[in-house]
């Protein structure tokens, strides 16, 4: 039986992503530890101060994440290969991704035992770094990947290609790419859904829905005005080329948490990721509550049939 479809959920481990930088962070990673063991839940606890160097393994059924939203970055990037669902309490500023007040974790949580919270599966990517035809790495994000300079700010020069390697409307065989040109720009994002209202709004870029299956192309800063943002379906492959003219650093960044360094003839390959990150009471109806507290949006009351 799908667990996340059963009338009620039943962990037994579960795994607490401590931002110890955060006020009431030990006081509260105490308060769940204990209420948890209480209910006969295994809990293993990792804390960190900073940047995180830690990932994770398999074997839990829950994972909470203690902070921010970047805390819920970090948590769903360790646990979406083991399909395991993060609860996010928000221990900062109010967040897109991090929802559940401190005060209101114990509620949510009963809800959550009661099959009453619904689980949001999130669109996560992942980009394969080539360099002379071989493999360096892989990363996977939730919000978004970002090329850009490694020191000041100059025009960075890159080829963008398209493909539809994994339509399942396209008959098999090799992929097919399409050039989309040359970009030149103070950098590139590639963002989720989920991270559209992140540097990619800030940079221009349009807001999606974050449950809808897409990529975001956003140029910064274009050095010619016609390069716009594109959305494109999630079964595309997008290659960034770094140009052999290039001659500055370059830098992947991914999530604002990792950083690759890039060389001329450099490909980014970017598709989405196998596994979805999964978050619990992180639903739309939250995140467009906190967009419209964010972004100041006010709600005008009707009057003689129609809006003033």
């Amino acid at each position: 039986m799908d667990r996340f479809k059963a009338d009620r959920f039943l962990p037994k481990r579960a795994i607490l992503f401590v931002n110890r930088e955060k006020d009431n962070a030990q006081t509260l990673s105490d308060e769940i530890r204990l209420e948890l063991e209480r209910r006969d839940i295994h809990v293993r606890t990792l804390t960190y101060e900073g940047k995180p160097d830690f990932g994770a393994e398999p074997g839990y059924d829950l994972a909470f994440s203690l902070g921010g939203d970047g805390t819920v970055l970090w948590a769903a990037r360790s646990m979406a290969p083991f399909g395991v669902p993060v609860f996010p309490i928000n221990l900062g500023t109010l967040g897109f991704i991090a929802a559940v007040h401190p005060e209101d974790w114990v509620k949510v949580f009963n809800l959550l035992l009661e099959g009453k919270v619904r689980f949001s599966r999130r669109l996560m990517l992942e980009a394969m770094l080539e360099r002379k035809g071989k493999e360096i790495t892989r990363q996977r994000c939730l919000n978004d990947m970002v090329i850009s300079f490694s020191g000041i700010a100059k025009i960075i020069r890159l080829r963008i290609y398209a493909g539809h390697s994994g339509d399942p409307e396209e008959p098999a065989g090799e992929p097919k790419y399409m050039s989309l040109g040359q970009y030149r720009s103070d950098g590139l994002i590639l963002a989720t859904p989920t991270g559209s209202t992140a540097y990619s709004m800030a940079a221009g870029g349009p807001i999606v829905d974050p449950e809808m299956e897409a990529m975001i192309l956003n140029p910064i800063c274009p050095f010619t005005l016609s390069y716009r943002p594109m959305v494109f379906p999630a079964h595309e492959t997008l290659i960034v080329e770094v140009e052999h003219k290039q001659r500055s650093g370059v830098l992947l960044t991914v999530d604002g948490q990792i950083t690759e360094p890039l060389e001329p003839g450099d490909r980014v390959y970017v598709s989405r990721s196998q596994w979805p990150g999964i978050l619990i009471a992180s639903d739309r109806s939250i995140f467009y509550h906190a967009l419209k507290t964010k972004m100041s949006w006010l709600d005008t009351p009707k009057t003689g049939g129609s809006y003033a």
